[in-house]
């Protein structure tokens, strides 16, 4: 009998597929984003657009949107194509400060 656990490791969750309601695929889990304090997961950092790869931006969504289907085994969120392109986002070697005032424009981007 398998045992059922409700924790996962991070490898496991970087390179899982990201769907929107519809089941259009929308990228990938490339980083977890983690309070230092409370240890809690604050974001995950979605890899989409860029071809082969190359120029693929990062989109911090907030944790809380993502729920997991296991029929897809990905991480399913409340958003189309379009809404996205206008996140918040940077380039993989320009990771911002998470500070303050960035997390608040995340946060108000998704109406949190």
């Amino acid at each position: 009998m398998a045992m059922v656990t409700n924790v996962i490791s991070s490898d496991r969750v970087e390179g899982t597929t990201v769907y929107n309601a519809g089941g259009e695929k929308l990228g990938s889990i490339d980083d977890l984003m983690i309070d230092k304090l409370s240890g809690q997961v604050r974001y995950a950092v979605l890899e989409f657009g860029g071809f082969l790869g190359m120029g693929k931006d990062r989109y911090p969504i907030p944790w809380s949107m993502l729920k997991y289907d296991t029929a897809q085994e990905g991480y399913v969120v409340p958003l189309q194509k379009e809404t996205l392109e206008g996140a918040p986002r940077y380039a993989d070697n320009s990771i911002p400060d998470y500070d303050e005032s960035y997390t608040a424009s995340i946060n108000k981007y998704y109406g949190l």
